[in-house]
């Protein structure tokens, strides 16, 4: 099968499109024939090893552990490996796994879900690591309560706008000038072009999420009412040690001691969450927002475009 190999840590030029062996499922593993798989900031800190927490993570000390990148997946079930019940080979699903920059990818049972049937692979191949992520930041939100999402027109963001809007909060969406527009359409109240107002503008909420990852924890708080929740989704501008994860570590000490409520998000990724999403994805309240689409030969400029910020939701490799 052809898949995106890579043998040491770096930038895109490291990648390569290769022939290389089927991956055979395993106890509890289904063998997916890829249709398209979701590219998000994962892959650029998979492919680089940085900050290298990462690596302390599990995913290889000195090169990648899993030789292909990729792990937003959506496709066919083509088998199954033992004790595997709850899929069965010709389903259409989708989920996460490791290696989905691949014409076939192995995954646990327990990361994949029937795919929505009103969205194509592509469609689908956006919503599993950045819809999981929204869905477990926005947790405990209800009708009637402020929400405001930075970063409204990323991968996290726009579903973080659609699922706290679908519960009847109060969405304010702070983005570029250029996604005005769409974050409104999507089902904020209020949006705040970050260029020129600053993120209090809409007052104070009862929630923030910030999935854009760079202003201080001091500012962040000035936008949440007393014992309002602050959720830190990830972070793109620290050192090449903890990258922004330095915010999530000072949330953590700070909470205890100050009337909010601080939490970093490090996302679980399962079945269950995705079945909530495509149960939102059915039902119309929540329909993800596809950057752009590369073929699997150019894998690697649909990474340096992520890479390169600005997207407008998510960036999907068809295969």
């Amino acid at each position: 099968m052809k898949a995106i190999v890579q043998h040491r840590y770096g930038s895109t030029e490291t990648l390569a499109l290769k022939e290389i062996d089927w991956p055979v499922p395993g106890p509890g593993q289904v063998l997916v024939r890829v249709r398209a798989a979701g590219i998000g900031p994962d892959v650029t800190h998979l492919m680089t090893g940085k900050p290298y927490l990462v690596r302390l993570m599990g995913f290889g000390l000195r090169r990648p552990k899993v030789a292909v990148r990729g792990r937003d997946v959506a496709g066919v079930v083509e088998a199954v490996g033992p004790g595997v019940s709850r899929l069965a080979p010709g389903e259409e699903v989708f989920g996460t796994c490791e290696g989905s920059l691949a014409e076939y990818a192995v995954a646990d049972e327990g990361v994949l879900t029937r795919k929505p049937a009103n969205l194509s692979f592509d469609q689908a191949a956006a919503v599993p690591i950045s819809g999981g992520t929204a869905l477990q930041g926005l947790h405990g939100v209800h009708k009637g309560q402020r929400v405001l999402v930075i970063g409204a027109g990323g991968g996290v963001g726009t579903f973080a706008v659609q699922i706290a809007a679908s519960r009847g909060a109060h969405v304010t969406g702070v983005c570029g000038p250029a996604k005005l527009d769409m974050v409104r359409d999507l089902g904020a109240e209020r949006v705040i072009d970050y260029t020129t107002e600053d993120i209090t503008a809409a007052g104070h909420h009862d929630l923030v999420l910030d999935a854009a990852g760079c202003r201080t924890l001091r500012h962040l708080r000035r936008a949440l009412r007393p014992k309002g929740t602050l959720v830190i989704v990830g972070g793109e501008n620290g050192g090449n040690w903890l990258g922004g994860v330095d915010r999530t570590l000072r949330a953590a000490l700070w909470s205890p001691f100050v009337g909010h409520q601080l939490r970093g998000l490090i996302s679980k990724e399962r079945a269950e969450d995705f079945d909530v999403l495509r149960e939102l994805i059915e039902d119309g309240a929540v329909t993800p927002v596809l950057d752009r689409t590369f073929p699997l030969e150019r894998a690697a400029e649909a990474i340096d475009h992520v890479h390169g910020g600005h997207t407008t939701g998510k960036v999907v490799v068809s295969v």
